[in-house]
């Protein structure tokens, strides 16, 4: 038996005070004893959340401490030789019940001038959306630095953003420097560069149990904040049966979607990546060349670079998002 199999990890699930119930309901992390459980992560090597293995040969091993011996058989050889043992992407399921923070994430260059190690790019896969949810991404209106700051001073800033009405199946891609921010009633996928590094703008005026306000990063924000207002912000794309659709095609990841109802064998002998299966919705049976495992609604599976050949079962139907670097 190959050791080196495709890898379940626990979720690392964590309170937020925007959390809602879905993660628990939805995805059924109903073990959670969080009241407000805003955040399940699913893959991630960031410090003090590391992933542990929860089933097979290789069951309790941490994600950090499988690349340190495997190196590029499990992520593939360029990825190690760029990341070493620091898996480059954080995985994660995210229920807002209320409003998240308007906020912004650095680019690289911004965040390691600061002194940390990268910035955040990220994309949103959106699961389930109430009826009338939004969220912010990006401007709705041309406005300049001095006037950003007078708005925000002034508690103005909501009418300059721009608000996106969501619905299932939404794909927002949010590279460094775009204000967002997700509303409540939104249940998504994100995929985003392991790095948990964010600058909160405005928090609502919210308060926390203790009545204390949450800290905000207003002048950390300043000098990452993209301006510019754009045509679109949604990605478009089309659902194709039986086919692997790309949605983002980008430096920091490439995510595809998989709509399927016959089954389909996948070949990733020229990828040098591990690619990472979420599904949002239904369920598979996954064979490979010495196993089997299912899958249904909110798991997530890391299948290492060395294993370039898997079949897909749907049962019997699944909606399911690939990820890889390229």
């Amino acid at each position: 038996m190959n050791i080196l199999s495709p890898l379940k990890f626990h979720p690392i699930l964590r309170d937020k005070i925007w959390g809602g119930e879905k993660i628990k309901t939805s995805l059924h992390y109903d073990f959670s004893p969080l009241p407000n459980c805003g955040e399940a992560w699913m893959i991630s090597s960031v410090p003090g959340f590391e992933s542990v293995v929860s089933e097979g040969a290789l069951e309790g091993n941490t994600l950090n401490e499988l690349i340190e011996i495997f190196m590029g058989d499990l992520v593939g050889d360029k990825v190690y030789e760029e990341f070493g043992i620091d898996f480059p992407l954080l995985i994660k399921f995210l229920d807002a019940s209320q409003w998240l923070s308007i906020q912004v994430h650095p680019d690289d260059e911004l965040a390691q001038a600061r002194g940390f190690e990268r910035g955040k790019t990220e994309m949103w896969y959106i699961l389930e959306a109430d009826e009338g949810a939004e969220l912010i991404t990006g401007f709705s209106q041309k406005i300049s630095k001095a006037e950003y700051q007078k708005l925000l001073d002034d508690k103005s800033l909501q009418p300059t953003l721009n608000y996106e009405p969501v619905k299932k199946g939404d794909v927002f891609y949010i590279p460094s420097g775009r204000v967002h921010a997700i509303g409540p009633g939104i249940l998504l996928a994100e995929i985003q560069q392991s790095a948990d590094l964010t600058y909160r703008i405005y928090d609502w005026d919210r308060v926390d149990n203790q009545g204390n306000p949450r800290q905000l990063h207003v002048t950390e924000a300043l000098d990452a904040i993209d301006f510019k207002v754009y045509k679109n912000y949604k990605t478009d794309y089309q659902i194709v049966d039986d086919q692997t659709v790309p949605i983002v095609d980008e430096k920091y990841f490439t995510t595809n979607l998989m709509h399927f109802h016959q089954p389909v064998s996948k070949d990733y002998e020229e990828l040098d990546s591990f690619v990472i299966y979420m599904v949002t919705e239904g369920s598979i049976k996954l064979r490979y060349s010495d196993g089997e495992m299912d899958l249904g609604k909110g798991e997530v599976i890391l299948l290492p670079a060395v294993m370039d050949h898997v079949d897909i079962f749907p049962t019997p139907m699944v909606n399911l998002l690939e990820i890889y670097i390229k």
